[in-house]
């Protein structure tokens, strides 16, 4: 789930800094809109000019108390909630990723079974792998132990594969709506053995029929729009974006905009019903012969 757009951001180490830049420029032309010098505004605020100054900067953090101050001192106040969002992703939503798997597999998937199970619907893209909900036993181990030898790290297979499966009931329970986009090189990687991609192959058409979940397959021929990596959308709320070294949560309304539509330009390549069938069952009989 690199990037050139601002709202496609990914806080990584690096791009905190450059983040924060970017809050603290949105902040500084509010106070110059307001016509407040940063003296002036300090004064009003019951701050140093150092601190306005070095808010503007970056160089400050912000707390939401502080951040609804700036926005009714400017006048502004109709900005909070989307200012509001964005600082929450810049303080809080980047999380390395040897971070969350440092507290173990099983709790991150217990984690994201939560947000699974409060969210109406869920859209996914996942260019190179089957979406976790849609995994097999062998599968998601084959996968888990590959992120875990990959990143160096030690885990409880059996534990984590169990929570990952123990998600899957979502599926068929509750009223949640599914839409899983693959793309179709997910149906010709080989993760873990051609034994275990048969039989991942062959559940991907059994759960197609479920009457709450939508497959479907961007083929490998789509017209290229804009560079993507695998992200998650749940509602209208949140999205989760996995990197090769983070996970990010996004919660700001207009990059979560931006990934629904996104998500729109994805599904109008994707095929799915009968053409998805035909290019995962393509996959399959290639591996039996």
């Amino acid at each position: 789930m690199g990037q050139s757009h601002p709202a496609f951001r990914l806080f990584s180490v690096t791009d905190v800094r450059q983040a924060r830049r970017d809050l603290g420029a949105r902040l500084r032309d509010l106070r110059t809109a307001a016509h407040l010098r940063g003296y002036q505004f300090a004064e009003q605020a019951g701050w140093s000019a150092s601190k306005v100054s070095r808010i503007e900067s970056g160089a400050h953090s912000l707390t939401e108390a502080d951040l609804q101050l700036w926005c009714r001192l400017a006048d502004a106040e109709l900005a909070y909630p989307d200012l509001r969002a964005t600082l929450r992703n810049v303080n809080a939503a980047w999380m390395e990723w040897r971070r969350i798997v440092g507290t173990g597999h099983a709790r991150h998937q217990g984690e994201i079974g939560t947000l699974e199970t409060r969210t109406g619907l869920i859209r996914s893209y996942d260019p190179q792998v089957v979406h976790g909900l849609l995994q097999t036993p062998n599968y998601a181990r084959a996968i888990l132990a590959a992120a875990t030898d990959f990143l160096g790290i030690s885990q409880d297979l059996d534990t984590a594969v169990a929570a990952r499966l123990d998600r899957q009931s979502v599926l068929r329970r509750g009223r949640h709506r599914f839409c899983f986009l693959v793309g179709e090189s997910a149906l010709h990687a080989t993760v873990g053995s051609d034994d275990v991609m048969r039989e991942q192959l062959a559940h991907l058409l059994e759960v197609m029929k479920l009457p709450s979940v939508v497959v479907a397959i961007v083929p490998l021929a789509a017209e290229f729009f804009y560079r993507t990596t695998e992200f998650a959308i749940y509602d209208q709320s949140t999205v989760l974006i996995e990197t090769v070294t983070a996970e990010s949560t996004i919660t700001q309304p207009r990059e979560i905009e931006l990934y629904e539509r996104t998500f729109a330009r994805l599904a109008g390549q994707a095929v799915n019903g009968h053409e998805a069938r035909v290019l995962i069952r393509s996959a399959l009989e290639s591996r039996s012969s």
